[in-house]
Order: C-alpha cells, then structure tokens, then sequence
C-alpha cells in the first residue's frame, strides 16, 4: 500500500481516539451527580443558616449545566477565533479545575466540612466551571472529528464520540460504585412542602466524605485529556479559514492520501469565500432544525433517568441501586454501538424516528406502572428500553447531525447556538425532574411519576414527527455539499 497515496487510518484512529476523550469527560462530568447527590444532599441538610430544600437540591444538581449553557454559547466564538484544538484545551482545564474544586470546595475560604450557604455558593461555582468545560467539549468535540474525518465514515467516528459520552457515564458508575464500597448511601425522608431530613443511622462516610472522593476523581482523566489533545492536529477546515493552507494539505494528505487530500482541499477552498459568513446566509430553516435537534435530544428526558438512575432504582424498591445503575449503563454502552455500526448503512432519519418510538414505548410503560405493586420488572425494563432506545438513536446521531448539517461558513455560530439550547433544555430537564417527579395529589401520592413520564412519552412521539417531516438525509454526503443542500430549501 502507498502511504501518500492511502493516508493513515492509524493516523486518523489516534487524533479521534485524544478526542473523544473529550466525550468521555463529558459524560463523566455530567453523569458523575448520579451517585453523589445522595450524599451531597445530606451533607447540605446539615446546614445551620439555611434550609436546603428539594429546590435548591434540584438547582445544586444541575448547576453545572448552567456552566453548559455558556460553555456551547461561546464555543462558535473560541473555534473560530482560537481554533478547535486550543478551545478542547482550554475545556481539559476547566474539566480540571471543577474536580478539584467540587471535591473540596472550602479550598482557601471556609472551614472544613461545615455545611453553609456560602459553601453551596462555592460548590455550585466548581460545578460550573466543569460544566463550562462539557459546553465546549460537547460542541467541539463532534466538530472536532467531522471535520478530519472523510465523509464514507464520518458519521461512525462522530457517533463513536457518543459512544466515549455513554462510556464515561458506565465508568463514572463503576468508580461511584467502588467509592461506595461497604457503605451506604444515606436515607433521606420527606417531611413535607419540599423540605427534608437525614433518616437516624445513615452512614457518616457517605455524607461527610463519599460524595468528595466522586467528584474529585475527574481529575484524572481531565488532566490526561489536557495533555494528549496538545498532541493533535488543528483541523484542516480551520486551518484553510485561518489562511494556512500548506498545514491544511499536510492534515488532509496524511488522513486521505496526497490526490484526494488535493481533492478535499479545493473543496474547502471553493466554500470557504469568506472567513465567516452571517448566520442566517443559508435561510431559517437550517439553524431551526438544528436547534430543534438539540431540543428534542434533551425534551425527551433521557438525563433525567441519567442523573438520577440510583435514585429512581431506590423508590422502585431495588435491593441494589447502584448495581441496577451499571446494568443500565452497560445496556447503553451495547445500543450505542448499534448506531454506530449502522448510521452509515440505515442513514440518520430511520435511526432517530425508530429510535423515538422505541422511547415513547419505554417512557410510557414507566408512567404506567411505576409504583404499583407486582411489576417492578416491567418497570425496570421500560426503563431500560427507554434508555436503550435513546442510545441507538438521539444520543449519537443528534450530535452526528449537528456536527455535519450546518454549512462551512457558519458551522462554528450555528452548532453554538443549537448546542447552547440542548444545554438550556438539559437545565430544564434536569432541575425540574425532582420536583416534578415527587408532585402529589391529596387524590394520587404516585401522580408525578406517570406524569412526569407520560409527558416524556408525548414528546418522543412529537421528535419521531418533526424527524420525518424536516430533517433531511446526509448519509454519505460531503460537509460541502451542505452548502447546496439548504441553498436548494430557502
């Protein structure tokens, strides 16, 4: 085989493999809540100068999707003023600083293990921070990929940057569980109007300790990620907007082989007339879909059951809730991988449509018969089915969308904006599940549970309509060739 003229699938495997690890930091730090929040919340509960409420531990807990929200928003600005390699940098040190920081948020300022308000302030800033981190990973990253990837497999490598999200949540799960250990996490008891109070005998540990050791082990990966991606290429795109064309051609040539990285290089050349154009070049219709994308991923409530999954196990009376939480994840893990072995081969739109029934089915099944007593197997495996069916679909292939539909000129403003409403719909989600799921009725103590996913079955069945109806089909199809895909639709 001529090299110069093949290219380099080791070359290409290695600079995607440093980047989604950017993946699995973001799915760690996301899904890192799931086993602390327990003992997190108890440990705040001990406050003296204030009284920490369902709501403020629902903020607490999606905190760090606020930091989401800015991370996607300034992630146009940064991949197209800073590159895509220097901004997933600068995301490993905020990753970084948030694992420290959540661990021991009294650093400098407060006593050591005393609960206070402004110790919450403190540990929801470190959250943020990290989060800042997941906005721009989660932007870049996809972005990142598709854009040296060639286009017969860049809907596989994209999705296994999906795969690297689900993977760090198992990972996450796996460290939770074994921080856990012999311990338990602590009995919390509702004592009405959304107050709480830590049930007599719960384990200290837990409440004093575990929930530090938890956060505190992103650190590792951080810190690895922030050094490896130092080692990576910019990506040819950007360096043909940054006018440095010969290391665009030496990227290109490396990956592609020297005729079609030539080939490839013209191509970027002819879209790319100007540095940036306005966002709305390409018509409404484009960021629409794109935004609506990022919407449907999060409405459907899938992180809901991510980050509160031993939660969830516990009140469906689970003898081992972190255990069920695994199992979970590995199911995730395997469905992911059915996307990403027949995203190529399906296409994107029957992917996501059947994907959006599957979770109607599962989310429908949960509001059904969570509860009631005799079917908590049915329950668990609506759970599992709603998750499963999520992972083959709207996980990966949303990103793989987002990352390829929008054309050259405006790819780096318009997946900030897409992105940055995926991340306030995540908030959404996230902040409103605890109240909403523990919602009663003087008629019906169980009516926040069908409710809450009644609801999320509903809006599955609206994300499979609005697929069919306006997301085109970009199998196989160049990122250039966006350009004249919605040229032809305004």
């Amino acid at each position: 085989m001529d090299y110069a003229e093949k290219g380099s699938k080791t070359y290409l495997f290695t600079i995607v493999l440093v980047a989604v690890l950017g993946g699995l930091l973001f799915g760690y730090d996301t899904a890192v809540i799931s086993g602390a929040e327990k003992g997190l919340q108890a440990f705040f509960l001990g406050a003296e100068d204030f009284v920490y409420t369902d709501g403020w531990h629902g903020f607490t807990c999606a905190s760090a999707l606020i930091g989401c929200i800015i991370g996607s928003a300034v992630s146009g600005y940064m991949a197209s003023n800073w590159g895509r390699k220097k901004s997933l940098i600068f995301a490993g040190i905020m990753f970084f600083i948030s694992a420290l920081g959540s661990m021991v948020p009294e650093f400098l300022f407060f006593e050591h293990g005393v609960p206070t308000y402004p110790l919450l302030i403190a540990f929801n800033i470190y959250r943020v921070i990290g989060g800042v981190g997941v906005g721009l990973a989660s932007a870049i990253c996809p972005m990142y990929i598709a854009e040296v990837a060639p286009s017969n497999i860049r809907g596989t490598l994209v999705s296994w940057n999906q795969f690297a999200i689900i993977f760090g949540q198992l990972v996450v799960y796996m460290v939770n569980f074994f921080i856990l250990g012999d311990h338990t996490n602590p009995v919390i008891e509702s004592i009405g109007q959304g107050i709480n109070a830590v049930a007599p005998g719960s384990d200290p540990w837990t409440i004093s300790t575990g929930w530090r050791y938890m956060f505190g082990s992103e650190a590792v990966p951080a810190g690895l990620f922030a050094l490896l991606i130092c080692f990576v290429p910019e990506t040819p795109r950007y360096l043909v907007m940054a006018g440095e064309d010969d290391k665009a051609l030496s990227v290109l040539c490396k990956i592609n082989g020297k005729t079609e990285g030539n080939n490839i290089l013209n191509e970027i050349r002819n879209t790319i007339t100007e540095k940036t154009e306005k966002v709305f070049t390409y018509g409404v219709l484009v960021i629409f879909v794109g935004i609506m994308l990022s919407v449907f991923q999060q409405a459907v409530g899938i992180n809901a059951v991510l980050y509160y999954a031993p939660r969830i196990f516990d009140d469906m009376g689970m003898a081992n809730p972190m255990m069920q939480t695994i199992i979970m994840g590995i199911v995730n893990i395997l469905f992911t991988l059915i996307a990403i072995f027949t995203v190529e081969k399906w296409g994107r739109k029957p992917l996501l449509i059947t994907g959006s029934i599957g979770m109607a089915i599962g989310a429908l099944g949960v509001a059904f018969t969570f509860g009631h007593a005799g079917v908590e197997l049915v329950t668990m495996l609506s759970i599992m089915v709603y998750s499963a069916s999520f992972m083959m679909s709207w996980g990966p292939i949303c990103w793989v969308l987002i990352s390829e539909i929008f054309p050259n000129t405006i790819r780096g403003a318009a997946v900030a904006i897409a992105v940055a409403f995926q991340w306030i719909f995540n908030w959404i989600v996230s902040a409103s599940f605890v109240p909403m799921f523990n919602m009663q009725t003087s008629n019906d103590p169980d009516f926040g549970h069908w409710f809450t996913y009644g609801l999320y079955g509903a809006i599955c069945i609206i994300a499979a309509l609005f697929v069919w109806r306006l997301v085109p089909e970009t199998k196989g199809k160049t990122l250039e060739d966006m350009s004249n895909l919605w040229k032809r639709k305004r």
